[in-house]
């Protein structure tokens, strides 16, 4: 009786009138003016009542998602779900997230408080002067191949109310088709591929909670099963750490094994034993024990977008103050890296001008470009800007 009470309490706490509210506080930020977001703010209120009464009548159904492609920093289709429907995904995992999150374990870093890449690097680094050899691996078509039945599953081990269970499946279930990822696993017939409903649209805050619920049983295989205490994963990417290179590779057929249960596999050409001594490509770091350099990918990609700021600015198609968050955002994570230099080198050599008189519009730094003046570099020193006229923006890259 306590535990249908518990179950029926669940759902309440999920269709709250302040568990709503802050989940649209959460699915808002940093999207304020987008047209979509803008509307459902107007009237959110009402958007937020009609959510909560169809959620509590059954008759909530997600919208058409909206899929596009990205090729950086590899070829992935996105798929973006309708806003009211990011807010139910933020009301899910407002009260389903910490009944997972307390046995997750400690070394997955993707989406979770207090994880992120920085720390996942630090923690190789860590690993890496602790042992003599590295095992890398990561899933082959992580999202378009988890299994729907097994990922159900998996749900209902840990929750027990069957409204918060329905709201999983109707969203599980409305999952748009993903890339084709066909693979036959040991049992199957001819049909079984076609027969199992798998992928989740990469860009759904939920897709990126399950993620963490489909492969936490391998964080405890590897872990507690094999006892492999140098263990890190970040989403479908995962390190082995030990100092027996017979025993990781022994170690790489047992993971591939309990993947089959999954019904997922690794890149086994990719999944090779090497020496901790050597550099290891891992969340855009390449990362060796004692220090890191980002890579090669990610300085091209900047250095483009920085490019297209440049061209914008210059045209007048956007402003100093939405193009400086961009740049700081690149320059604090360039700095979790060794790349003084590098930083120095790339911001300093990167100008923003505009000719001739223009109407910036009344913050400060668009008055500073009232007046045309020389082109200063992104990189000068505060003596040299001091003695210049200030016409040009710039970010400091030594913080």
């Amino acid at each position: 009786m306590a535990e249908t009470a518990a179950a029926g309490e669940f759902w309440e706490r999920l269709t709250s009138w302040p568990n709503l509210v802050r989940a649209a506080r959460k699915a808002r930020l940093g999207k304020r003016h987008q047209p979509e977001v803008a509307g459902f703010e107007l009237e959110r209120e009402r958007e937020l009542l009609r959510i909560q009464d169809e959620l509590r009548s059954g008759t909530y159904l997600p919208g058409p998602y909206r899929g596009f492609w990205v090729r950086e920093p590899k070829r992935r289709r996105i798929s973006a779900a309708p806003y009211r429907d990011r807010v139910v995904h933020h009301a899910l995992i407002n009260v389903i997230g910490p009944l997972f999150e307390r046995n997750f374990a400690f070394d997955s870093y993707a989406n979770r408080l207090g994880k992120g890449t920085h720390r996942a690097a630090d923690r190789y680094q860590r690993f890496a002067r602790q042992y003599s050899y590295v095992l890398q691996c990561d899933v082959v078509k992580f999202f378009p191949s988890v299994d729907h039945k097994i990922l159900k599953g998996l749900l209902r081990r840990r929750i027990r109310d069957a409204r918060v269970l329905w709201l999983c499946d109707v969203i599980i279930d409305a999952s748009n088709p993903q890339e084709p990822a066909e693979t036959y696993f040991p049992g199957d017939d001819l049909f079984t591929p076609s027969e199992r409903r798998r992928g989740l649209p990469i860009g759904n805050l939920t897709s990126q909670f399950w993620a963490n619920v489909y492969l936490h049983g391998l964080d405890h295989f590897v872990k507690r099963g094999l006892g492999c205490g140098g263990y890190l994963r970040y989403v479908d990417d995962f390190v082995i750490f030990g100092d027996d290179k017979r025993a990781l590779w022994a170690v790489r057929n047992q993971v591939m094994r309990y993947l089959e249960r999954l019904r997922l596999r690794i890149h086994a050409e990719r999944a090779q034993v090497r020496p901790t001594s050597r550099p290891t490509r891992l969340l855009g770091y390449r990362c060796w024990a004692t220090h890191r350099f980002l890579t090669k990918e990610n300085i091209r990609r900047f250095r483009r977008r920085g490019r297209a700021f440049q061209r914008k600015y210059a045209q007048g198609s956007i402003t100093w103050d939405e193009i400086k968050p961009r740049l700081a955002s690149w320059n604090a994570h360039a700095a979790t890296a060794n790349c003084w230099s590098l930083r120095w080198r790339i911001l300093g050599a990167m100008k923003f001008s505009r000719r001739g008189p223009v109407d910036m519009g009344p913050c400060p730094a668009r008055r500073q470009l009232e007046q045309p003046t020389e082109e200063l570099p992104l990189g000068e020193s505060q003596q040299e800007h001091a003695r210049q006229p200030q016409q040009q923006q710039r970010v400091s890259c030594c913080g």
